[in-house]
């Protein structure tokens, strides 16, 4: 791999052929987010170069991510909190729509703010280290980066109501029951297993997994009538796409494996 020069104090980046793996880089505060670390990852998916299929995104050191660098809370008035939250958005919007897919890797802690990064990427792999909190409502705050949203759509509104209203934290095996990760792994295994699933997308035709990230969501927002006829055109464009023609003659003709139980 070789490292990016950009941003490497804050956020690490290196390109593994076509993944861009990007690392949080603040091990001795367990890669609590700071304004700078936040404008580091919307720099970062602001100029994803044309040839990365996919990003890998894990934290450095012993957690994935605490949450909020709370350091940096404390002077700030409404208006900029409103601010500082929009800003939170608008990076993890980059992240959840960004044109390839994200892998996550988490480890560790997975705390607050940690937890709204993890929920805007779309694949999750836990190693079993991991556990999930959202202290906001001991700390006297409300999430403020997309978690209100996110969250509920992965493990539902109660549970995310328990864990700020007592503090309660779900171990990695208790994620994976109630959907915060998609895969759990053994302790130190999380980044072979997330480099391997980004190898596989990036086997995929790129227009069947821009497909994939930015119409699905939307569509499972909409009214059935409209997400069905969405659902028509995007089928549409990407079977008309050369590369889904030549996937489907592959598959007719014999030269591409069928769907297994793996």
């Amino acid at each position: 791999m070789n490292t990016s020069p950009a941003d490497t104090e804050l956020l690490r980046a290196e390109r593994d052929g076509p993944i861009l793996h990007l690392r949080l880089n603040r091990p001795l505060k367990r890669n609590a987010v700071n304004d700078g670390l936040i404008l580091a990852i919307d720099r970062a998916f602001s100029a994803l170069s044309a040839d990365v299929r996919c990003v890998l995104l894990s934290g450095e050191g012993q957690h994935f991510c605490a949450g909020l660098d709370l350091s940096e809370l404390s002077e700030r008035g409404v208006y900029e909190g409103v601010l500082h939250s929009r800003m939170w958005h608008a990076t993890l919007d980059k992240l959840q729509y960004a044109p390839v897919p994200v892998v996550a890797v988490l480890h560790g802690a997975v705390i607050g703010g940690g937890l709204e990064i993890a929920a805007a990427a779309h694949i999750r792999v836990a190693e079993r280290s991991a556990y999930y909190g959202l202290p906001e409502g001991q700390r006297g705050i409300f999430v403020g980066g997309g978690g209100s949203m996110r969250l509920p759509r992965l493990m539902g509104v109660s549970r995310m109501g328990d864990m700020m209203l007592t503090g309660r934290v779900f171990d990695a095996e208790e994620g994976q029951q109630v959907g915060l990760s998609n895969y759990l792994v053994g302790e130190g295994e999380g980044l072979a297993r997330g480099l391997a699933l980004a190898q596989k997308i990036c086997g995929n035709a790129p227009l069947s997994n821009f497909s994939v990230i930015q119409a699905l969501p939307r569509i499972a927002e909409m009214a059935p009538s409209e997400g069905l006829f969405v659902e028509s055109l995007v089928a549409a464009i990407a079977q008309g796409d050369p590369a889904a023609k030549d996937r489907i003659r592959a598959f007719l003709e014999g030269r591409a494996a069928k769907v297994a139980k793996q």
